[in-house]
């Protein structure tokens, strides 16, 4: 069968492509274009999302979850991976639990849009739109690797985005190394 999926993200490629393969989850992972990337890299993948007939098309890639991640529990706790991908994702009451999912020396690749994108279609409810600097505030604890926040091209769109690495035995990066001026 030809996979006819969208290409990944260049935010995605570029912040997971120099990683060893190890266990990766994509949440709202929808018809997989990250996970077909990131199995084709020799990942492990999970994918999460509460849409059975996109799952259906996954079939053999590897783990997939049919969960209602925002209306029901939590499908995934105490699991830990080596990589999560969130892309054109929000449900704020999820950010600590997709943080936590996050193993040791472990990255998290999560680009989704922010405010300003309603200028260019949806999603438009400040509900699915991160604040100024809010990508950077729930990654706290995180040593932030990259971030970028603002408006891309081809689609036009509004965004924040940041890959970030669980690492214990270093202290994060404090906010202005990191961003300075965002």
């Amino acid at each position: 069968m030809h996979d006819t999926s969208p290409p990944p993200s260049d935010w995605v490629r570029r912040w997971c492509g120099d990683l060893p393969p190890g266990q990766a989850l994509d949440l709202a992972c929808g018809q997989g274009r990250h996970l077909r990337w990131l199995a084709r890299q020799g990942w492990r993948v999970t994918g999460v999302d509460r849409d059975a007939q996109a799952l259906a098309g996954l079939q053999g890639l590897g783990e997939m979850l049919h969960a209602d991640i925002e209306n029901g529990p939590w499908p995934l706790d105490g699991r830990r991976f080596d990589l999560v991908v969130v892309t054109n994702y929000l449900w704020r009451p999820l950010l600590q639990h997709i943080i936590d999912a996050v193993a040791p020396g472990g990255r998290l690749v999560y680009e989704t849009f922010a405010i300003g994108n309603e200028r260019h279609g949806r999603p438009a409810r400040p509900d699915f739109l991160l604040q100024p600097g809010e990508l950077l505030q729930a990654c706290r604890d995180l040593q932030v690797l990259g971030y970028e926040s603002g408006q891309l091209r081809s689609p036009e769109r509004v965004v924040q985005r940041i890959a970030a690495q669980r690492d214990d035995a270093v202290h994060p990066l404090p906010l202005w190394a990191v961003a300075p001026g965002g």
